[in-house]
């Protein structure tokens, strides 16, 4: 076989590993609650599945775009609140609770329009700092508006389900917004939309000149964002039976579904998913392990430092670049021609992709 049918060939031979791979994900949360039946163990599967969701969502503006979100509890509070107020004011019962969840997810889409249109006209570094702002403003009025009930909090209504099989819907539901999630951040990605994203983040006034309508698209990208936050938020409000200000919006979500994002890979679509399921089931464990309610935020902060120093690009991008490096390395060894590896899908250069009306450089980041 020649070196450009070989190259050919392991570039089919690593495609097929990732999609069985994925394939052996999809198949493992799928059978989960059938499989593993202690409650503890469940209730930390639906925290995983909801932060998965949570995190491909934020990475869906902040990865791609470039801007770090640190007020996206605002969207999962907002969520949260609107199915506690809807459901208590219109005397909401059973299972049609959950027919609340769009309006969760609507409510939330609303809300990113005008924070958006005020936070997105400043750059990056100045946006965390509005976002951080726009955050506390939103949790001190859930503790002192009256329809919020303040420090009481909401109590949700009650779901008459088996106590043996009590999480297995919210599971279920969680895992298909997070699948949906997963699945639309791919596309995105893919899409002339996401390399304009992308263009942003690598370069916004080059992206500018080049005619991309950076406002429009990361108000977009903030939008969506928002409503799949806010659907999760909602879901998230019946499985924990209650609204309350400092959990609804809480300041550990955001540092949360910030880690699981750069841990796994910040602008991938595989990161964030393998961020979330590593961490929140950690998380969940040292909470309810241990006594000290604060050991697992100084862990948190603890591994957001260590991944920052260590692995700033994330898992996935490092292990791709080292994979890369190992098998060019490889056909310098056996001889291969640069042409069939670059063939085989390692990283020698840089494509170009349209980004309006002409054409941008860039290297490209692993999925």
């Amino acid at each position: 076989m020649s070196e450009p049918g070989r190259a050919t060939t392991a570039l089919r031979a690593v495609t097929a590993w990732r999609g069985a791979g994925i394939l052996a994900v999809a198949a493992a949360l799928a059978v989960y609650p059938l499989v593993v039946t202690n409650g503890l163990a469940q209730t930390i599967g639906v925290d995983a599945v909801i932060f998965v969701a949570a995190t491909a969502a934020w990475n869906i503006f902040s990865g791609y775009s470039g801007y770090i979100s640190l007020g996206h509890a605002v969207f999962f509070g907002c969520g949260a609140y609107t199915v506690a107020i809807a459901a208590r004011d219109w005397n909401l019962t059973g299972n049609g609770v959950f027919a609340l969840l769009p309006l969760a997810a609507a409510v939330a889409a609303v809300v990113a329009v005008p924070l958006g249109l005020v936070a997105l006209r400043v750059r990056r570094h100045t946006f965390v700092v509005i976002t951080i702002a726009f955050f506390f403003i939103f949790q001190l009025a859930a503790f002192n508006f009256s329809f919020t009930a303040g420090s009481t909090g909401i109590i949700a209504p009650v779901l008459n389900w088996q106590a043996s099989t009590y999480d297995d819907p919210f599971y279920y539901i969680a895992l298909g917004i997070a699948a949906g999630t997963t699945a639309l951040s791919w596309l995105i990605r893919g899409s002339r939309f996401g390399l304009q994203l992308r263009a942003i983040r690598d370069d916004e006034d080059r992206a500018r000149g080049l005619g991309v309508r950076a406002m429009r698209v990361k108000l977009t990208a903030f939008v969506i964002s928002a409503f799949i936050t806010g659907l999760v938020g909602g879901l998230w409000f019946y499985f924990i039976g209650e609204a309350l200000p400092q959990f609804a919006f809480d300041p550990i979500f955001d540092l949360s579904v910030a880690l699981m994002a750069f841990l796994g890979g910040l602008g991938t679509v595989a990161g964030p998913v393998l961020g979330a399921l590593i961490i929140e089931p950690a998380q969940q464990y040292l909470t309810t392990t241990y006594t000290n309610n604060y050991l697992s935020e100084i862990t948190l902060g603890v591994l957001f430092l260590a991944v920052i120093l260590l692995l700033p690009r994330g898992v996935i991008p490092t292990g791709s670049e080292l994979i890369g490096k190992w098998r060019a390395r490889y056909r310098r060894a056996a001889g291969t021609p640069p042409g069939a590896a670059a063939a085989a899908g390692v990283p020698v250069g840089t494509v170009s992709v349209s980004t309006g009306p002409a054409a941008a450089e860039r290297t490209e980041d692993p999925p």
